[in-house]
């Protein structure tokens, strides 16, 4: 049981990496179709995947944090407050993005 829980563990932590990688690689690729083509919709596109590259790292963070009880309760409540703060402004950037 204890060796299942930590191959579930190893899987998790690889899912983690490659959810970042993927945040990361599009991030990378709309910075650089910004570059080639300076746009606000592609200017704001590029700051929304950066948002929520970030996102996903401070979710990663807290996740981890938690997993490990090394937060109180209360502070593990404020982390998670303060995870969401990135995923707020990327979404309503990819939304400006959109509409402008």
């Amino acid at each position: 049981m204890v060796e299942m829980v930590a191959v579930a563990r190893g899987l998790l932590i690889l899912m983690r990496l490659i959810t970042f990688g993927l945040t990361l690689g599009i991030t990378l690729i709309s910075f650089q179709a910004y570059r080639k083509k300076e746009s606000q919709k592609l200017q704001s596109a590029f700051i929304g995947f950066a948002f929520i590259s970030m996102g996903v790292a401070v979710s990663n963070v807290i996740t981890q944090l938690g997993a490990d009880g090394s937060a109180s309760s209360l502070q593990f409540v404020f982390l998670q407050m303060t995870e969401t703060i990135p995923f707020i402004i990327g979404f309503a950037m990819l939304y400006l993005s959109l509409y402008r």
